[in-house]
């Protein structure tokens, strides 16, 4: 019922129409004279329970529609669907519509009930007020009763979401000050360890010619270091990895002289690439992944966007103390919407912005629009600082 309430309304609304439908027949094989031919009774039985399928979807406009539908019934003598359909209509007002709007329906059952017995006179006017009365007090309480423990179970639900997540928050809070925990460790370790290996290899250099065996202590004393540093940060970065990358593979990150193997793969996905790489020298190891995941970048791009066939070009120079990176493909105007607004704009694509990132954080520029002529290009620049 709660999974499907339309459902089990139908089937309820259904049982009350065939029950009314054999009274029916039961006073037509009486011969009561003062029965509706069945023309006339069958739809207005079917209008009276049809209503009941929406009383929760619609209790408004469902519990009305019974109402009035129910003097006709009534009067008409058709069964018991309308008193059954007013009891419904009234307690699912009060369980899903509210008590005012279950208080405006109560007093318009009341005025529809006092206006039909007045034009309808009994002997019994005291007992069908009473039974009205306690009719209409049964189906409030009930409905009071429903709802309040409709409200609660509500309440109950949204206390556990509150609680799971102030739990989950709390976890993570924990864990960020335990990640900041282990950076502030791993700072100190490999900034101890470095400064170690500093110190030995200046000794070392200036007891290389009168003191080669100094010398050579010092050598092994920051290839210990060395060696201890890096297994301290492949232990702290176990750590502080994400659980995502659980169970992946630790491997060298790529740089600027893998650029030929990521071309090759590029043609081999289907996208002729053409290949210029300068003297680029020595480079820092941020500098050059930076490069290179510019390249993949844009590269990707073109596949995507461009398609199979289309031909890339890749130039990367170095010009003194500045790295220039310029990618090109003959693919622009097969995706109108990259087409931005001039090479100084760069369109919002998450690869994009982590280009853009990769840039701004060694201090470079970075412009993506359609190349002169046709086509679409990314030009980078990223200054070279070597600490001597």
């Amino acid at each position: 019922m709660r999974a499907h309430p339309m459902a089990g309304d139908s089937v309820l609304a259904v049982l009350l129409g065939l029950f009314d439908l054999l009274l029916f027949a039961a006073d037509g094989l009486a011969e009561l004279p003062e029965l509706p031919p069945w023309y006339v009774a069958l739809p207005v039985n079917i209008a009276m329970v049809a209503p009941l399928v929406f009383r929760r979807k619609s209790p408004l406009w469902s519990a009305y529609v019974v109402l009035v539908i129910s003097i006709v019934h009534a009067t008409l003598m058709l069964g018991i669907a309308s008193i059954a359909g007013l009891a419904m209509s009234i307690y699912s007002v009060v369980v899903y519509a509210g008590r005012r709007q279950g208080l405006v329906f109560v007093g318009a059952v009341i005025v529809a009930s006092a206006v039909q017995l007045a034009f309808d006179p009994t002997d019994e006017l005291l007992i069908s007020a009473l039974f009205l009365a306690f009719g209409i007090a049964l189906c409030w309480t009930l409905g009071e009763f429903v709802g309040a423990r409709r409200a609660y179970d509500v309440e109950v639900e949204a206390r556990l979401h509150l609680l799971e997540t102030e739990r989950d928050q709390a976890t993570r809070i924990a864990v960020a000050e335990e990640r900041g925990r282990i950076a502030r460790e791993l700072h100190d370790v490999v900034a101890h360890a470095v400064s170690v290996m500093v110190v030995q290899a200046d000794g070392a250099s200036y007891a290389l010619q009168s003191n080669p065996e100094l010398a050579q202590r010092a050598l092994q004393t920051i290839s210990e270091t060395g060696r201890g540093a890096l297994g301290e940060l492949r232990r702290l970065l176990d750590v502080l990895r994400s659980d995502d990358a659980d169970g992946e593979p630790r491997v060298p990150q790529p740089d600027a002289h893998a650029l030929a193997d990521l071309a090759e793969r590029m043609r081999a996905a289907g996208v002729p690439v053409e290949l210029e790489l300068g003297e680029l020298g020595e480079l820092p190891a941020g500098v050059s992944l930076g490069v290179y995941r510019i390249v993949q970048e844009s590269l990707t791009n073109t596949l995507k966007h461009a398609g199979r066939g289309a031909t890339a070009s890749v130039r990367v120079h170095r010009t003194g103390d500045l790295v220039e990176v310029l990618v090109s493909d003959d693919g622009a105007g097969r995706v109108p919407q990259l087409a931005g607004p001039g090479p100084g704009r760069l369109p919002g694509g998450n690869g994009l912005i982590g280009m853009r990132e990769r840039a701004h954080v060694y201090g470079g520029t970075l412009e993506v629009g359609p190349a002169p002529g046709s086509g679409w290009q990314v030009r980078a620049a990223l200054p070279v600082r070597l600490d001597k």
